[in-house]
């Protein structure tokens, strides 16, 4: 980097509003040789957020409460959320969402992926619908189509209706399923002819792990030795919800494929967390354990949309408690989307820990795997503030060339990869993100590279614009590339927002 820091921090906080975007003439950033046209032409770079983390507005213009307002504000001797944080209005972008579109144009980004909150559409989940809801997400899409900006909508990031999960308990439920496809449903024909790209769940595993397993996350159910809840099975709960979630996705895909598609003229298709595990040693032992949690990973969600069957091995651990896809359902299921979204940020080594069955059944622990974050004294990576997030970047490359050989090279965007900072850092320390600004570089270069290789990967989407609610961790966690002042709301671009407008500045013929 070819700047003085400390002088073009002072700059930065000196210039306020949507004129902290301009970039001081003077810096040049050393981007190793990446730019807009190092990747195939088309090729789309944009950021992504969920509704939940981003929008505030929870208790207003008619939105429904969904099970993370429910999940974060129960009582318990535990605290759900870091400083008791809440998503009441978090960065609100229910009311300034003309200024991040402006901030993603003029920062050269070309799309923003971000999701419906379902109860802002259908308070109760089903029946009545909100109008005000319906006009917000009207408004979101047409100005960032004014701005030249792609919408990338997601249908569901973790917040389902908290009405259906009282009324029948949610993903449990195959009431969920015909109930998310009408939702599915109604977008597709309110939004469908300005919106071409569509996705039904961000992460449904970490909603069925975190969820169902140990309870992490809402609705926070799991078995007494696995977690802080008050009811729940580890063992089959998991299985159950990840099954209506597939099967719910596959039946709006049907929808969308047989109702809409021809005429609208766009794609569906699903966001998948995969984290890379790499045998911590060359043992046979430690080899057939990181398959395994490959397995019981993405395995569980993209096996049966590739292949319309779970992965063997979890057949054959999990045994009867796998559900089982109809004759039917594996036809609705197998070959259910036009493209693929990995959300990648990190890796882990993965050791057998040779030990014997658990007395109490669980997801996790079906896996029987160990976690390892160094190897012979070694870090696997520097780590983010998070503390399951360590910076590997060949991780992202093997991450893409597992999906292209295994699943038959499928269309996939890179649907999410970022890292954070702590919550508490000053304003100055917040925008000089090196940190951030090297991470994007060495995961980028690891892209282009599977990209060389032949991975039909055709964007990238930086998570995530803006500082935001990050759930567990409330407001100590900082993943954006704009630094958001809590108190005022006020954004300020970081370095790393910078680089990435440098590196996607459109070179003129």
């Amino acid at each position: 980097m070819r700047v003085q820091m400390h002088w073009w921090v002072a700059l930065i906080i000196c210039i306020h509003g949507a004129a902290a975007t301009e970039q001081p003439e003077t810096v040049n950033f050393d981007t190793e040789g990446l730019s807009r046209e190092a990747f195939p032409k088309g090729f789309l770079f944009g950021t992504a957020a969920s509704a939940f983390q981003v929008e505030g507005m929870t208790h207003g213009d008619g939105r429904g409460p969904s099970i993370w307002d429910v999940f974060i504000k129960t009582p318990g001797i535990l605290r759900i959320v870091a400083n008791n944080g809440t998503a009441d209005v978090t960065v609100d972008q229910y009311h300034r969402y003309k200024e991040d579109v402006d901030l993603m144009s003029k920062l050269n980004f070309d799309a923003y992926r971000f999701s419906i909150s379902w109860t802002r559409i259908f308070p109760d989940g089903t029946g009545k619908v909100n109008w005000k809801g319906v006009e917000y997400y009207n408004n979101l899409i047409n100005y960032l189509l004014k701005r030249g900006i792609t919408p990338y909508v997601n249908l569901n990031h973790y917040d389902f209706p908290e009405a259906l999960e009282k009324k029948y308990m949610g993903w449990l439920s195959y009431q969920s399923v015909k109930d998310f496809a009408y939702f599915a449903d109604f977008c597709f024909k309110t939004y469908g002819d300005r919106v071409k790209q569509w996705t039904t769940f961000n992460e449904p595993r970490v909603v069925a792990a975190l969820g169902y397993d140990n309870g992490f996350f809402a609705p926070g159910r799991c078995s007494k030795p696995y977690g802080n809840c008050t009811a729940g099975n580890s063992g089959t709960e998991p299985y159950i919800a990840t099954h209506h979630l597939i099967l719910a996705h596959a039946a709006a895909a049907q929808i969308y494929r047989e109702e809409h598609q021809q005429k609208q003229k766009g794609r569906i298709g699903i966001l998948l967390d995969f984290v890379w595990y790499e045998p911590l040693t060359r043992s046979k032992a430690d080899r057939y354990a990181a398959q395994r949690a490959i397995d019981f990973h993405v395995g569980w969600f993209i096996h049966p949309l590739v292949y319309g069957e779970y992965p063997r091995t979890m057949q054959v651990i999990v045994g009867n408690r796998l559900p089982k896809f109809s004759k039917e359902e594996v036809k609705m299921v197998k070959g259910s989307f036009d493209f693929v979204g990995i959300n990648q940020y990190t890796t882990y080594y993965i050791y057998d820990p040779h030990q014997s069955k658990p007395k109490v059944p669980g997801y996790q622990q079906d896996w029987n795997a160990g976690f390892a974050y160094a190897k012979r004294g070694v870090a696997i990576g520097p780590r983010a503030y998070s503390p399951w997030l360590y910076n590997v970047p060949w991780g992202l490359y093997k991450c893409l060339m597992y999906i292209k050989e295994k699943y038959g090279n499928p269309t996939v965007i890179l649907s999410e990869n970022g890292m954070d900072d702590p919550g508490n850092v000053t304003l100055a320390q917040g925008l000089h993100d090196t940190t951030r600004m090297n991470y994007y570089k060495a995961y980028l270069t690891q892209l282009k590279k599977a990209v060389d290789n032949g991975a039909n990967v055709i964007g990238y989407f930086a998570w995530s614009l803006l500082d935001n609610f990050e759930w567990r961790l409330g407001y100590t966690s900082r993943f954006g590339i704009v630094y958001v002042d809590y108190s005022t709301l006020k954004r300020y671009p970081k370095m790393s927002a910078y680089w990435f407008k440098q590196i996607l500045t459109r070179k003129k013929h």
